[in-house]
């Protein structure tokens, strides 16, 4: 399609260019990590412990399959806080998670940050982002230098955006 047909069939695409060609980093602070760590493992301990006491019944109780399926789960999220990843690159957000998510930037209307200043090393700053069509997703920075291409993202689609 030429500009002029493209231009016609809604506003114009965004385009961002970050410091780094693919900026990549974990999501999530390496605190926070540790910390999801000592609830994972201290759970993990609590239900070995209620096991070995023989507290929690025998044979196939209802008690014991959802406490057994409850510590699947903080596991299962903890394998994904461990191992979630968030790239930015010329033409998308991408962050691996329980779900991989992923922007387009072109289609880039909206961005906010969201941080709890002074707690940025463990809390990870996270950058709320909306599409034109209104679809939106969440992507977390643990990296100083991501952090900063999240703020200049934030900046330039506002201003790119802007009506006036």
């Amino acid at each position: 399609m030429n500009e002029e047909l493209l231009q016609s069939l809604g506003p114009p695409p965004f385009r961002f260019t970050p410091t780094q060609a693919a900026l990549s980093s974990p999501a999530f602070t390496r605190p926070f990590k540790i910390l999801a760590s000592v609830i994972v493992t201290a759970g993990s301990a609590w239900l070995a412990t209620l096991w070995h006491a023989g507290a929690l019944g025998s044979g196939s109780s209802t008690g014991l399959v959802w406490l057994i399926s409850a510590l699947a789960l903080m596991l299962y999220t903890w394998w994904h806080i461990m191992s979630s990843r968030t790239r930015l690159d010329t033409t998308a957000l991408h962050q691996t998670w329980v779900w991989d998510k992923k922007l387009e930037l072109r289609e880039l209307a909206y961005g906010k940050l969201i941080r709890v200043r002074g707690l940025d090393w463990l809390i990870a700053p996270r950058l709320y982002a909306r599409t034109l069509l209104g679809k939106f997703a969440v992507f977390y920075a643990a990296d100083p230098v991501l952090l900063a291409d999240f703020e200049r993202l934030v900046r330039e689609v506002a201003e790119f955006r802007r009506m006036d």
